[in-house]
């Protein structure tokens, strides 16, 4: 019986093949702008057909209404429940190329907060304008509104959005003036114990929030703890987002004797937030304000 040959793959054919099913339109009008980690991007004047690689991108585009021109999405832009409706480009860590060009994006917006430097590179080969945000801060989140604002023609709604979020947080300063801050520990993670540095977002906000992170002095962004630092630094609460399976295993760390002393483990020590405190947009504003109900409710009862 003869072997049936393989066909071999043209990898070089199949790059030119993307690139030339993601080309923009003929005739569009280029502008160049730098974006928030400082590449040169240079885009059209007119940008109708956007891929969002993260959840937190998808939320602020449907905030500043222009949700119509989302063409691709990951399959983790669940919010609002119409993002599911999108086209699914892949996951954040690894979209699929293939996908993303199939679409004819005019742009592509990434962030530092989950795309990997290797996906930029890929589209970038594509010839796909690519701009990236890189929030480090409840500030930057801000500012990136704006920045969208800018880049999509709509000021107005951006305006709009920034100044409310911006009124939200300085109503949540106000009560918290003056209030001692309780000590938190930040649970990302449960095994490896990680949580957060002191140059995140996530930091930001749980001091906005009326909080003191025990874990601000690292400078790395999602540090590992050890049970023994834990166990020293005692922090008054843990902090963690919805996790079926992470708080399950915090209620089976309470039988611990290792962990059992531990006062964040003493009934009604344990915050449990929603995924918003994990992504940087609009509702990084919400879990602010569920944090700080929850850390200070007498000046939020009043």
């Amino acid at each position: 019986m003869s072997r049936r040959k393989t066909p071999s793959v043209n990898l070089a054919g199949l790059g030119l093949a993307l690139a030339l099913l993601a080309a923009p339109a003929h005739g569009q009008q280029m502008r160049q702008r730098f974006d928030e980690v400082g590449r040169r991007v240079i885009l059209p004047d007119r940008i109708e057909r956007i891929v969002s690689l993260a959840p937190s991108i998808t939320e602020m585009l449907f905030a500043l209404g222009v949700d119509s021109r989302l063409v691709g999405v990951t399959q983790f832009c669940d919010y609002p429940p119409a993002a599911k409706s999108k086209t699914s480009v892949g996951e954040v860590i690894n979209p699929s190329l293939e996908k993303i060009a199939a679409v004819k994006p005019d742009l592509v917006l990434a962030t530092t907060a989950g795309n990997r430097r290797e996906t930029v590179a890929a589209i970038e080969r594509l010839g796909i304008p690519l701009y990236g945000l890189n929030p480090r801060s409840v500030e930057d989140v801000l500012l990136s509104i704006r920045t969208l604002g800018d880049l999509l023609a709509v000021p107005d709604a951006a305006d709009k959005l920034e100044s409310g979020l911006r009124n939200r947080l300085a109503g949540v300063a106000v009560r918290l003036t003056g209030r001692p801050r309780p000590r938190v520990l930040f649970v990302l993670w449960l095994e490896p114990l990680m949580s957060v540095g002191r140059q995140t977002f996530v930091h930001d906000a749980l001091a906005r929030a009326g909080a003191e992170s025990v874990t601000a002095s690292r400078p790395e962004d999602w540090p590992r703890l050890s049970l023994e630092e834990v166990l020293r630094q005692d922090p008054d609460y843990l902090i963690l987002t919805h996790s079926p399976a992470l708080e399950r295993r915090l209620e089976m760390l309470r039988s611990d004797p290792a962990w059992g002393s531990l006062r964040a483990l003493q009934p009604n020590r344990l915050i449990t937030l929603d995924e918003a405190m994990l992504r940087p947009g609009p509702r990084i504003v919400d879990a602010i304000e569920q944090l700080a109900r929850a850390l200070h409710p007498e000046v939020f009862l009043q």
